[in-house]
C-alpha cells in the first residue's frame, strides 16, 4: 500500500514572478536536488517536494509531504524563501489543501510538562519532558528547539500558523525564547525524551541555564523540530566535540552496531564532567581536560582532529562529525575538507556556539 501524500498549494502575483522562481530554484540547487524545465521546477527537500511554475504574472507552488508536519515545515520553508526574493514587495498569498490552516499550532510544536530534573555531571543537568505523538521526534535529526515562556503569572501564548504557512510568534511581555538543544533520550512508547543541558551558574545567565537551573516538575515549555542533521551511514566514524555536543555523540554511539568502528574526542572542563559512553562499536575514546582553562580558549580539539586524521580504508566509508565552539568548528571543517579530501556526504562539522556571543533566537 502506498504512503499517503500530503498536498498543498497556493498562488503568489507579484510584479517580479520571474525573478522569484529563478532566485528560488537556482538557491535551493546549491543544496538540494532540483530538476528545472523551462518555466518549471521541483525541488526535493528533506521535508518533501516543492514543484515551482512560472505563469503569466504569478508563481504557482505546490507542496507535497509524507505527513502533516513536514508538509508545515514545507510550506514556512517555500514561503521564507518566496518572501526573502521579493526583497521587499508586499506579498498576501494563502495555502490550500492538507495540513493545519491559520490560527492553528504547528504541527511540529508540542507543548511539553517536565516530569524530571537531576544532575548528570556538576555541569550537566538532564530534563526529562513529557508530550503528545513524540515519534516525529525519534527521526528527521539530533535536535529540537526548546520554546521557552515568559516568567510566571504570565501564561505562554504559543505560536499560530499565519495564513502564508510561517509561524507567528507573540510579541512585547509575551515574546517567547528559542533555543537549539539535542535530545540525549527519546522514549516513543511513553512519550517523553530527555535534554542534557550544559550549565554554569556562577558564570553564565544565557536564558536556557537559567531555565534549567530553575525548572521544577510540572513546569511547562514549547518544543519544535527536529532538525540539524544526523551522522551518516558509515563503517568508521571519527566524533569530536565539547561538553555541548556530549548528548549528540552519546545518541550516535549509542546507535551504532558492533561492526562498526569509533574514534571519540570529548573535550570537558576536568575529569569530573566524563560520563559512561553506551556503545557496541569498537570503540576509542579520550577525554581532554581543559583543567581551568576556559572553554573555547585551548587547541585540545584541533589537535586531537589532527591526530586522528581519517585515514582511506579499502572498502570502507568513513564518516567524521565534529560538534564546537565556532572557531574551532571552522578549523575542523576545514582541515577535513581541504587536508583530508572528504566530501560532503562524508562529514558534519556543527558549530554549537560562539565564544563571547549570546545563542540566538
Amino acid at each position: 500500500m502506498n504512503k499517503p501524500v500530503f498536498i498543498a498549494q497556493t498562488e503568489i502575483s507579484s510584479a517580479q514572478p520571474e525573478k522569484i522562481f529563478e532566485n528560488l530554484w537556482s538557491g535551493y540547487a546549491e543544496h538540494y536536488p532540483v530538476e528545472r524545465d523551462d518555466n518549471k521546477a521541483t525541488i526535493a527537500l528533506q521535508m518533501g517536494i516543492a514543484k515551482l511554475t512560472l505563469e503569466q504574472g504569478h508563481l504557482a507552488v505546490v507542496t507535497e509531504a509524507k505527513n502533516e508536519s513536514d508538509l508545515s515545515y514545507l510550506k514556512f520553508a517555500v514561503a521564507e524563501g518566496i518572501i526573502h526574493h521579493a526583497a521587499g514587495e508586499a506579498l498576501n498569498f494563502r495555502w490550500e489543501g492538507d495540513g493545519a490552516g491559520e490560527g492553528s499550532l504547528p504541527p511540529f510544536f508540542r507543548e511539553m510538562t517536565v516530569i524530571g530534573v537531576q544532575n548528570v555531571t556538576p555541569h550537566m543537568r538532564r530534563i526529562r519532558l513529557r508530550g503528545d505523538d513524540l515519534a516525529r521526534y525519534a527521526t528527521g535529526g539530533l535536535h529540537v528547539r526548546l520554546v521557552l515562556p515568559p516568567k510566571p503569572p504570565l501564561k505562554p501564548q504559543w505560536p499560530h500558523l499565519g495564513a502564508d504557512g510561517r509561524p507567528v510568534w507573540p510579541d512585547g511581555e509575551q515574546k517567547l525564547t528559542n533555543r537549539v538543544y539535542t535530545i540525549r533520550t527519546i522514549n516513543v512508547e511513553e512519550n517523553w525524551l530527555d535534554i542534557d543541558m550544559v550549565v554554569h551558574p556562577s558564570t553564565d545567565t544565557a536564558p536556557g541555564t537559567e531555565w534549567a537551573m530553575q525548572a521544577q516538575i510540572g513546569d511547562i515549555i514549547g518544543m519544535t523540530g527536529p532538525g540539524g542533521g544526523d551522522a551518516g551511514e558509515a563503517d568508521v566514524y571519527i566524533l569530536i566535540g565539547d561538553e555541548t555536543a556530549l548528548p549528540a555523540i552519546s545518541r550516535i554511539l549509542e546507535r551504532l552496531p558492533a561492526t562498526a568502528m569509533a574514534t571519540v574526542r570529548i573535550e570537558v572542563a576536568d575529569e569530573d564532567e566524563e560520563q559512561v559512553l553506551e556503545t557496541a562499536a569498537m570503540l576509542d575514546l579520550e577525554w581532554l581536560h581543559r583543567n581551568g582553562a576556559e572553554a573555547g580558549t585551548t587547541s585540545l580539539l584541533i589537535d586531537a582532529v589532527q591526530d586522528a586524521a581519517p585515514m582511506p580504508i579499502d572498502g570502507q566509508r568513513i564518516f567524521a562529525w565534529a560538534g564546537c565552539e565556532f572557531d574551532a568548528f571552522k578549523a575542523i571543517r576545514a582541515f577535513w575538507r581541504k587536508e583530508c579530501g572528504l566530501s560532503r556526504d562524508d562529514h558534519m562539522a556543527v558549530a554549537y556556539w560562539r565564544r563571547g556571543v549570546a545563542g540566538r533566537d
